[in-house]
């Protein structure tokens, strides 16, 4: 985990007790792409879990990347069993809204991926972004792969750089190991949410700032 910042999270032994199975239906594939919402995906593909803020922001910018497979959102980093988008609202569940993403890295890498998501939010704000406050709006990673875990914390170090040198407050991104959580998929209408609502509401408090070249 890299800086969380005050640890005002739920106790486990506090968060909502759940269910044992998903409360409501998910469609089978994307709306968008055309591809299953939960695999299988073609050989080769990656995928990384992103907290950035409302869900279905993060994920309509990145169903719109070249390369990127398949996106859904739903929920991780939590506690609570296959929590509802009303519960996880009350941050009684410990999860953060979370895009998931699936791409092909010979034609995106994780770098550029990363870079997207530094881009587009505050990674400084803690618990929130902009006008949204609360656990189940921190900015988190959740990688799949070492090398994915590897890259995560160098383009922290080197974004929470330049954020520093233009005053900003240290990186409070959570990063950790997809496997220590479990992703719930968030209800159907929630899935590809703008591309449904184009008029949809969208909370992007990036800092303006560009991602420093690592090359």
């Amino acid at each position: 985990m890299f800086g969380l910042g005050k640890p005002t999270m739920i106790a486990p032994e506090s968060a909502l007790p759940g269910r044992d199975s998903r409360p409501l239906p998910v469609s089978a594939k994307n709306a968008v792409l055309g591809s299953p919402l939960e695999g299988p995906w073609p050989e080769g593909s990656l995928v990384i879990y992103l907290g950035a803020g409302c869900y279905w922001g993060v994920e309509e910018i990145f169903w719109q990347t070249p390369g990127v497979i398949n996106t859904s959102v739903g929920f991780m980093g939590g506690f609570t069993p296959h929590p509802t988008y009303e519960e996880t609202c009350t941050g009684r569940t410990g999860h953060t809204e979370t895009a998931l993403v699936v791409y092909n890295p010979e034609i995106i890498s994780t770098v550029e991926i990363l870079k997207i998501f530094w881009e587009n939010h505050d990674p400084t704000q803690g618990f929130g972004q902009g006008n949204d406050v609360g656990t189940q709006y921190r900015s988190a990673i959740f990688w799949t792969t070492t090398e994915q875990e590897r890259f995560a914390l160098e383009t922290a170090r080197a974004y929470e750089a330049v954020l520093a040198s233009r005053g900003f407050d240290p990186i409070t991104t959570q990063i950790a190991p997809s496997s220590e959580f479990t992703y719930y998929l968030a209800q159907d209408s929630h899935q590809q949410y703008l591309y449904k609502n184009p008029n949809g509401y969208r909370c992007h408090a990036n800092t303006g700032i560009a991602f420093p070249n690592l090359n």
